[in-house]
This record gives C-alpha cells, structure tokens and sequence, in this order.
C-alpha cells in the first residue's frame, strides 16, 4: 500500500510498514490542498489532529483504505462516513493511557499538596508550612466519567491510594475490571468528592459540564479534565469554583483549544482578555497543563506500536499481495 504520514509520529511505524513492504511517502510539510491532489493512489493516511479528516476529503481518496490517528480522540475524523465508505479508522488509546492516569494523577496531588505554591515560595525564600499543609488522597472517593482506556488506567492507580474509585460509562454494561464500582450518575454527582473526565468529545459530551452538571453535586468537587477542552464550559466552571462548588480544579486541555493542539497561541487567543481566563492564571487552586497527559516519550513510541499492529493485522502483506 501506499501510505501518506500527514504528521509526525514515532519513526518505528514507518519503518516497520516499509519493512513489510509498504510504500511510505511524508506530507509533513504539505498544505491540505497539496495533500488533496495526491490522495488518488493512497491507500493509507497517518494523522495526529492537524486537520479535518472529512467527508470532502474522503470523496477525493478514491482509493482510500484505512485512516490511522495517533492518540485517541476521533473528532476530527467523520468516523461515520468512513464507515459507511468501507474505511477502516484505527486510532491508539492504548499507547497513551498510562501517560494519561499518571498526568492526571500528578495533577491532583499536586493541587492536594499545594506543590506549585510551596514550589515557588521556596525559591524565593519563603518557609510557609502551616499555609501549604495538603489534603490525602486516600479515604477519597473519585468518580470517572467514562471508562475506557484512560479512565481505566486513571482507576488502577488510584486503587493503590486507597481511594473508592467509582465510575459512570453510560456505553459499558460492566466494567472490564475491578479497580471501580460502576454506579449510575445520580450515585455519583450524590457521592464523588474528586471528579474525572475520560470521555471522547461528541456532540453528547460537548460541554457535558455545564452550570447544571456541577449544580448536581451533593458535595464540593475537586475536577479533572484530561480529556478534551469543550468537554467542560470554563465560565460555568469558574461560577462554580467562585461559589465553593469547585473547591480545586486540574485542566490539561482548554476549552479555547484549536482543532490543532499544535498551534494554540494561548497570548494571541481573545479569550486571554477575558474575566474567566484572568481568574484562572490567579486562582492557586487551579493547575494546569498545555495538552500534555499523553504526552510522554514512552507513549510517543508505543501510539506507533499499537497503530502498526492494528494496521498489520487488518491489512495482513499477503493478502495484499497479487496473485
């Protein structure tokens, strides 16, 4: 097959579908209407997030097999489309999970322990320990919205803290483990002290926290967004951090976010101007990342492995091969 890699990804997939005899070609650096001239004759693409895959783009890849995402969000690929085209679209949570739970809990017991702010005072000489005297983890019960590869991921190590780990997949009948107590949502918004995100975005999760989701809590959360920045409305999030709803909030991704994770310019961005951002950057109860949960350097290995593995097994070489 002839394979076009729109984006860089670990060098171990190119290598190893040339080694089965795959012809891999690199538009890193091509426009999208460059791309779109050369689709004729490919049979394969390789994506992160720079661009839409959608369904003008599939009509002009006449020849088009498989689309391959390295990571695990799917927006920006029209899944339907390709499915009703015969197009096979892999994509690799599993090579990124383990950076994901580890992220989001570094994020948590940073903001437990007051990590950023004792960080900074000490290096400019301030010894404050009664102001900086953090919370446990453990004896806390977390709720995970969604249990895939990442929630799962997230629910194995917080089990070794001695958390109650809870969970809500309205698309799972049981859990596939038992590191969580699958619960419905009213048992969770009715018990959850620490609240997690795991959900892919969709038009159903599209700012699935809203002012009425977190007004649902029984008790003051504790919020984590590792996984996509419209899963979550900040202004809403900010209302409720203001009233004590939110008492400590983690955010890897924002809502601002372009479709290209690569090229958010966070000063340039009109949202900086506003109340909810200014509040953000001030608030010590607030941390954040730039996109960055799976983002390790062994994840970027293993998001190739576990796409070349798909790929090969769906695509054996000899059944490619001509008679």
């Amino acid at each position: 097959m002839r394979i076009l890699f729109i984006d860089t990804v670990h060098p171990c997939l190119w290598d190893q579908l040339s080694a089965d005899g795959h012809t891999c070609v690199d538009a890193t650096t091509s426009s999208k209407d460059e791309i779109r001239s050369i689709m004729p004759g490919v049979h394969g693409v390789v994506i992160r997030s720079r661009f839409l895959i959608d369904e003008d783009f599939m009509r002009n890849s006449p020849d088009l097999r498989f689309i391959a995402r390295s990571g695990a969000g799917m927006e920006n690929i029209d899944v339907g489309f390709a499915a009703a085209n015969g197009i096979k679209c892999f994509n690799s949570p599993e090579g990124n999970r383990d950076a994901v739970a580890e992220h989001a809990l570094g994020m948590l017991l940073m903001l437990f322990n007051h990590l950023g702010r004792a960080d900074r005072e000490v290096r400019l000489g301030e010894w404050n320990r009664e102001k900086n005297r953090g919370v446990e983890l453990s004896g806390k019960t977390v709720g995970l919205i969604g249990y895939g590869n990442m929630g799962a991921a997230f629910a194995k190590r917080l089990s070794s803290f001695g958390c109650e780990v809870i969970a809500y997949d309205k698309y799972l009948n049981n859990l596939p483990d038992a590191f969580a107590k699958q619960v419905s949502m009213d048992e969770l918004t009715s018990r959850a002290e620490v609240v997690s995100l795991h959900v892919p975005l969709t038009e159903e999760t599209t700012y699935l926290v809203n002012r009425d989701f977190l007004e649902s809590f029984n008790h003051p959360i504790y919020l984590i967004n590792t996984a996509r920045g419209k899963c979550l409305r900040i202004s809403d999030v900010v209302e409720a951090m203001k009233s004590g709803k939110v008492i400590g909030l983690c955010l890897d991704v924002l809502e601002y976010e372009d479709l290209s994770f690569e090229k958010f310019d966070i000063l340039a961005s009109d949202f900086v101007k506003s109340e909810d951002w200014k509040f953000l950057i001030r608030e010590e109860r607030v941390v954040l990342s730039p996109h960055i949960a799976g983002w390790t350097v062994e994840s970027y290995l293993k998001l190739s492995d576990v796409l070349y593995h798909k790929i090969s097994k769906e695509f054996p070489t000899k059944s490619l091969e001509t008679p």
